[in-house]
């Protein structure tokens, strides 16, 4: 089955806290991982960032908002157990919590930012329902990443189509920008350069792999529009002109894409060739700060358990 939402996490944790015993977070997750059958599979489902499993996240989120609603209580290092108000909860048999029910409390709501003179004014215009619960189905993480992945993707097609309009010379002298930034060729004055074009012979340019320049990387690039593919016989050229340098390792970059027999293509000498297509060259220059520039930054911190514990 799909992983649930946090919401739908939050009775059932509550529900494992009711005989007022201390308990583990990590137990308590596993339990709900048995109680609504979360595969194998499922738990390899990460976050668009790839840094947490969506189904930790969102548990872990449903036992945020239980403990800041006061229903549950933190004894320790990763320690739960409910609270007074949490048995209430329990006693009441509601058919199920979610932030609408939690807006109940005056805790919950100073947590959201909403004010009681807020909350008053949304419980006489009758917005707090199982309406606006359904709305916030994703976590705060969850919907701070995949609105980071659309600013990602958006500016990616951007820097594309920037990329595009310039000259061939241009996005050669990008490639070799962007590998130093990478780490190729080191501090070295001569650590990179574009190939004339009298006499490339199939070669764009070349980067030295490390700071000592102990051996050379030769490049391949190819500006050419999102609908003209890269097919086998472009890469088996560029394994030819590498041979014809004695060269081993080669990059080939287009701003569009390859085919399927481009990417199985495999020589037969111990020649290595790394392919990038453009949506990966675009997150590349993102990643390493080429043709871009900070706008916003935002830190995400979390509280340093260390600090706090006691030794």
């Amino acid at each position: 089955m799909a992983i649930p939402s946090f919401q739908v996490f939050m009775l059932p944790m509550l529900q494992l806290f009711q005989d007022g015993k201390a308990y583990e977070m990590a137990e308590i997750m596993d339990k709900l991982v048995k109680q609504f059958n979360i595969s194998e599979e499922d738990k390899k489902i990460r976050l668009p960032s790839g840094k947490q499993p969506v189904y930790k996240n969102r548990i872990g989120w449903a036992r945020t908002y239980l403990y800041r609603a006061g229903l549950i209580e933190r004894l320790d290092r990763g320690v739960y157990r409910i609270t007074e108000r949490g048995l209430e909860v329990l006693r009441e048999k509601p058919s199920r919590i979610d932030i609408n029910y939690l807006m109940q409390f005056s805790e919950f709501r100073e947590f959201k930012g909403i004010r009681n003179k807020e909350a008053s004014q949304l419980e006489a215009n009758n917005n707090i329902d199982s309406k606006d619960s359904e709305q916030e189905q994703e976590t705060p993480i969850e919907i701070l990443d995949k609105t980071y992945q659309i600013i990602k993707e958006q500016l990616a097609k951007e820097i594309l189509e920037r990329v595009m309009k310039k000259s061939p010379d241009f996005f050669e002298k990008l490639i070799i920008d962007l590998l130093q930034a990478m780490g190729y060729g080191g501090s070295l004055e001569d650590a990179g350069s574009v190939t004339k074009k009298t006499a490339d012979e199939g070669i764009d340019g070349t980067i030295k792999e490390d700071k000592l320049g102990l051996d050379v990387v030769y490049i391949q690039a190819k500006r050419w529009n999102a609908d003209r593919l890269v097919g086998r016989p472009e890469i088996q050229k560029f394994v030819g002109a590498l041979a014809g340098y004695g060269a081993k390792k080669g990059i080939f970059v287009t701003t569009s894409d390859f085919t399927r027999e481009a990417r199985d293509y495999i020589p037969r000498t111990d020649t290595k060739i790394v392919l990038i297509n453009g949506q990966m060259l675009a997150n590349l220059m993102i990643e390493y700060n080429v043709g871009v520039s900070v706008d916003i930054k935002y830190e995400i911190k979390k509280i340093d358990n260390d600090y706090f514990d006691e030794e």
